[in-house]
């Protein structure tokens, strides 16, 4: 059983969805890539949903660098290696989509991992906001490019001067 429930956070309302087995979702208020919800979910939380909510509040408080969470999310095997390939880059750093595809091994698939990256079930806790283009621009992000900017910025991984239109 998927249970769900909403919390507020700086960048907007956000979805949690978990099950025993863990967290299988974040989604933003308007999400680029909305996950499919199921007539089965319960609108209710679990101690993952409490934890999740617990820690994301500690991540906006400056708080918290790392998540302790247990992650159920689903996809394809390719999938899966990129998003825990994004578990792997530190907070307060960026790395560029084709240093991504290096560490997932795919040097040539830039396509399929920046695919599978804009696919990522669980946004800040594996953070794909810190995925930036090779020339350093901010390319796009399921929580919109204004989203992307705020955590950067609040992570210390982009100059306040950093102009998002220009």
């Amino acid at each position: 059983m998927i249970r769900y429930a909403h919390m507020p956070s700086p960048v907007g309302p956000l979805l949690l969805a978990a099950s025993d087995d863990g967290l299988h979702q974040i989604e933003f208020q308007n999400p680029r890539h909305p996950m499919s919800h199921c007539d089965s979910w319960e609108p209710r939380e679990c101690e993952v949903i409490r934890e999740t909510a617990a820690q994301l509040h500690e991540y906006f408080e400056g708080g918290r660098r790392d998540f302790e969470l247990p992650l159920a999310p689903r996809g394809t095997t390719f999938q899966l290696d990129v998003w825990r390939t994004l578990a792997t880059i530190p907070y307060g750093e960026t790395i560029s989509y084709a240093q991504l595809a290096q560490r997932v091994g795919k040097p040539s698939a830039m396509r399929a991992v920046g695919a599978a990256n804009g696919r990522n079930p669980l946004p800040l806790v594996l953070p794909c906001h810190r995925v930036i283009g090779s020339d350093g621009s901010l390319t796009g992000f399921g929580g919109g490019l204004p989203t992307k900017v705020f955590l950067l910025r609040m992570e210390g991984a982009l100059p306040a001067t950093v102009d998002l239109f220009g």
